[in-house]
C-alpha cells in the first residue's frame, strides 16, 4: 500500500521574465483552498491525502495546473468551485474530473 492515497501536486511557480506562469493565476490560493477542504474532510495524512507545492510543472500554457498522483491525471482550474469539484470527486472520491483535465497537447 502506498503512503499516501492520492497526492497532489499545484504549481506554485513565478517567471520574472515577463512568460506566463501559474503563479499569475491565482495557483497559491488553490493550493491552500485545497489543502484547507481536504484537512476539514479528516483525509489528510498517512493513507489518505497530500497536497503539495511543487515548482514548475512545465505546463504552463495552461496555468494554473496540478497533477494527481497515482492516477497522473492533470489539472487546470479557474476557482474554488474547481477546486470542490477535484477535492470531493476526485482526491476524495477517486472519480476524475473530465471537464477539468488538462488536454495533452498543452505544455509550456
Amino acid at each position: 500500500m502506498a503512503y499516501y492515497e492520492r497526492h497532489i501536486f499545484f504549481c506554485l511557480n513565478q517567471r520574472v521574465n515577463g512568460e506566463a506562469s501559474c503563479a499569475d493565476h491565482a495557483a497559491k490560493a488553490g493550493f491552500d483552498h485545497c489543502k484547507a477542504r481536504v484537512a476539514a474532510a479528516g483525509r489528510n495524512g498517512k493513507g489518505g491525502v497530500r497536497v503539495n507545492k511543487a515548482g514548475c510543472l512545465d505546463r504552463c500554457a495552461g496555468g494554473p495546473v496540478a497533477v494527481v498522483y497515482p492516477e497522473g491525471t492533470w489539472y487546470t482550474f479557474v476557482d474554488q468551485s474547481d477546486i470542490d469539484e477535484i477535492v470531493d470527486r476526485h482526491l476524495l472520491g477517486g472519480e476524475v474530473v473530465e471537464r477539468l483535465e488538462l488536454p495533452d497537447d498543452v505544455g509550456r
